[in-house]
């Protein structure tokens, strides 16, 4: 798979890494929804210190993936399917914004984040290979956050975004990659092409 990385998570901050490797387990399932898990729990499971490990927890509450229950521990945010929809509908405005900040303000190398993106995303979606289109989605995602000059809808967006992946993940459908794939590619080289009417796809 194409390296879609320009900072290795390895790399990243302790907080950063605990985040990532955390949201990725809570957007591919691996920890359940609904699940209860306790802060020591995770930092044996991250192999990482306490600190950050809260630090990354403090944001993933407050995105809604994990919240804190007095005297229960943690909880893995729940899946209900008629929460997809409306997650859907209310990340489009601001997409609609980063999407049209993106066509203002792409230029090199973030174009080539994009491109190297998309072409991990469909050579993902080519061998089936699920971590390989979620890692390249973020990386879209992220990208359109970075490039913005509107941070407030970065924002926003960010945590709609992963409860997104994660419903994505659950409920998608044989023949799924190579149709996401396809929505996205098509979306984002309107972006490339600094095409604005066509931002929010």
């Amino acid at each position: 798979m194409t390296d879609v990385s320009d900072t290795p998570i390895d790399f990243l901050p302790a907080a950063s890494r605990a985040y990532h490797e955390l949201e990725r387990q809570i957007v591919t399932l691996e920890l359940a929804p609904g699940s209860f898990v306790t802060e020591g729990a995770l930092i044996e499971r991250l192999g990482l210190g306490r600190t950050p490990v809260r630090e990354a927890i403090q944001k993933l509450a407050w995105e809604g993936l994990m919240s804190v229950r007095p005297r229960a521990g943690l909880q893995i945010a729940p899946l209900a399917p008629a929460d997809w929809p409306r997650i859907l509908e209310t990340r489009r405005g601001p997409e609609i914004i980063l999407a049209r900040s993106a066509a203002r303000l792409m230029a090199p190398p973030m174009s080539e984040k994009f491109q190297t993106a998309m072409e991990a995303m469909q050579g993902a979606a080519s061998a089936n290979d699920l971590a390989g289109f979620l890692e390249a989605d973020k990386l879209l995602d992220d990208a359109l956050g970075e490039i913005t000059d509107n941070p407030f809808a970065a924002r926003v967006a960010a945590p709609l975004q992963a409860h997104s992946r994660r419903f994505w993940f659950r409920y998608r459908t044989p023949g799924g990659l190579e149709e996401s794939a396809a929505g996205h590619v098509s979306a984002n080289r309107a972006t490339l092409a600094r095409d604005a009417k066509m931002g929010g796809q």
